[in-house]
Parts: structure tokens; C-alpha cells; sequence
């Protein structure tokens, strides 16, 4: 049994002193050792995945923040998550990917409340496990990965104040061209006006 099992301790026969070695390892040290190794290797496994994720995103075209992106992913399914990711799209006239925490996440929010947008929020961050792989293809679609995603109609329009084109510039952007209320009244994502009855 290797000297790690055993720990020294005092103790005292016939009036002098002398050190015993005790054998107080409560599981056997080969137990100890594998689990030690298992975590190494899961830590290894785990670093060289990640490098292999960035090396392959590197050599398909993809920027420093989509690497990122997509080793914060890790492996999934990606067609999985495309298709996630078209129902969500899908299913109202307005949405908006978020982290709860993003500050231009809240700015975005705040904003549709303004114009009287009913908008329907997706969060990246709950849990992390899902929203990582959606926030990874996502990216690849539009071409950016911050947050907030805003799509309206089907369509992505861009973040709060950025985009990665004319067409898709960002909120500040369309609002101030005068485009962002039609595009949420074209895609029906206004909620209708209440009517004040006034009495005679």
C-alpha cells in the first residue's frame, strides 16, 4: 500500500515517545487515485474540446466573438437547435433574444414598451446550457452575436443600437428613420389602441 495511506501518529509506551503509522485512508488508495485521474482526464477532455471547437471555427471564416460563442456552446445538435430556434422565430409577431443582466437587453425592452410593441422574450441565460447553443447559431445567421436579437415579422432588424447592415441596423436606428413602427405594424406586433369612451 503506498505511504499516502498511512499518516503518522504519537503516541506513548513505556513513558517514551515513539511515532506509529497509522492506516486511516477510509476508501482504498487505487479508488482515491482513479478518481483523481477521472477529473484530470473530464479537465483535459474538456480543454481539448474547446481548442478543437475554436480551431474549427477559426478555419471556417468565424470572428473573434463567434468563437467565442461557439465554444461557450460546446457540442450540441445543431440542427436541433436550428429548428428550436425557427419555432421560436416563428411564433410571435415580435421577438427578442436577451440576457436578463444585459443593459441594452433592458434599454430594448423598455423601448418596444414605449412604442406599444407586445414582444415576445426569449432568454439566453435560462439556463445556460440551452441559450448557448441558440446564442451560437444565431450568430451564424445574422452575422453578430451580442444581445439583444430582435427579430420583427421573421425578420432580424438587429440589436438596440447596432446592427450589421442597412437593412438590419439596429432599433435606434430604424426608430430614427422613421421605419421601426411600420415594421411592427406591418407585422401585426402592435398591440391595438384602447379607446377612451367619453360620456355625454
Amino acid at each position: 500500500m503506498p505511504a499516502s495511506a498511512f499518516v503518522a501518529a504519537p503516541t506513548h509506551v513505556g513513558g517514551s515517545s515513539r511515532i506509529v503509522r497509522t492506516n486511516t485512508c477510509p476508501v482504498p488508495p487505487t479508488t482515491l487515485e482513479a478518481t483523481a485521474n477521472d477529473g484530470e482526464t473530464s479537465f483535459v477532455d474538456g480543454i481539448q474540446k474547446s481548442f478543437k471547437i475554436a480551431r474549427e471555427s477559426a478555419s471556417s471564416g468565424a470572428d473573434f466573438k463567434q468563437i467565442i460563442a461557439n465554444v461557450l456552446a460546446g457540442e450540441y445538435d445543431a440542427d436541433a437547435v436550428n429548428a428550436k430556434l425557427d419555432d421560436l422565430i416563428a411564433s410571435a409577431p415580435s421577438v427578442m433574444f436577451i440576457w436578463e443582466a444585459s443593459p441594452f437587453s433592458k434599454k430594448a425592452i423598455r423601448a418596444m414598451e414605449m412604442t406599444g410593441a407586445d414582444v415576445k422574450i426569449v432568454r439566453l441565460d435560462d439556463p445556460w446550457e440551452e441559450g448557448n447553443p441558440m446564442r451560437a447559431e444565431l450568430g451564424k445567421r445574422v452575422g453578430r452575436t451580442s444581445v439583444p436579437c430582435i427579430f420583427i415579422g421573421g425578420e432580424y432588424i438587429g440589436g438596440y443600437d447596432g446592427g450589421v447592415g442597412e437593412e438590419s441596423p439596429g432599433m435606434i436606428d430604424l426608430a430614427f428613420q422613421g421605419k421601426l413602427i411600420p415594421k411592427l405594424e406591418a407585422a401585426k406586433a402592435l398591440k391595438p389602441k384602447v379607446e377612451a369612451k367619453v360620456e355625454a
